[in-house]
Order: C-alpha cells, then structure tokens, then sequence
C-alpha cells in the first residue's frame, strides 16, 4: 500500500494544472465585425483570410485591430526629439 502511494504521488504532481495566458485582442492584428446589428466584434484573428474564413456564410467585414501593438505597429507619426 505503500509503494503503491509513493509512486502515485509524483503522477499526482505532473497532474496539476499549470497557469495558462489568456487570449487578448492585443495579440491579434485582425478583427471581424460581424454583420448582425448587435455590433458584435472579435478580435482573435492572424490574417484577414482566417477572419474572412470565419464571416463567410454568416456576413460581416474584416478590420485592421486597433488593439494590436505588434511589430509592425509605428507609433506616432511625430519625429523622436532629444532634449
């Protein structure tokens, strides 16, 4: 019995459940607006063809993110002074 729960305790501990990160909208360059009047939107999408994939059959349109903060993101358009 007690072999039985000395091996048992390490499968107990690679059991447990690790932290996981949620989905954010900042991590996603494309949203879809979904053509009910609800206004609903989503932003979970990795290129404009998966989020038109996704609206095909149920309508709506595809936009630029305006949470997305990822590489390719510029900043302001104003010159960077040093002072």
């Amino acid at each position: 019995m007690r072999a039985a729960l000395i091996l048992a305790l390490p499968l107990v501990a690679l059991a447990q459940p690790t932290p996981s990160h949620a989905q954010s909208p900042y991590s996603y360059p494309w949203c879809a607006l979904y053509g009910s009047r609800s206004g609903a939107q989503s932003c979970y999408f990795t290129s404009w063809e998966q989020c038109m994939a996704t609206l095909e059959g149920i309508g709506g349109t595809c936009i630029r993110s305006p949470y997305y903060r990822g590489p390719d993101y510029r900043g302001p358009d104003r010159p960077y002074r040093r002072y």
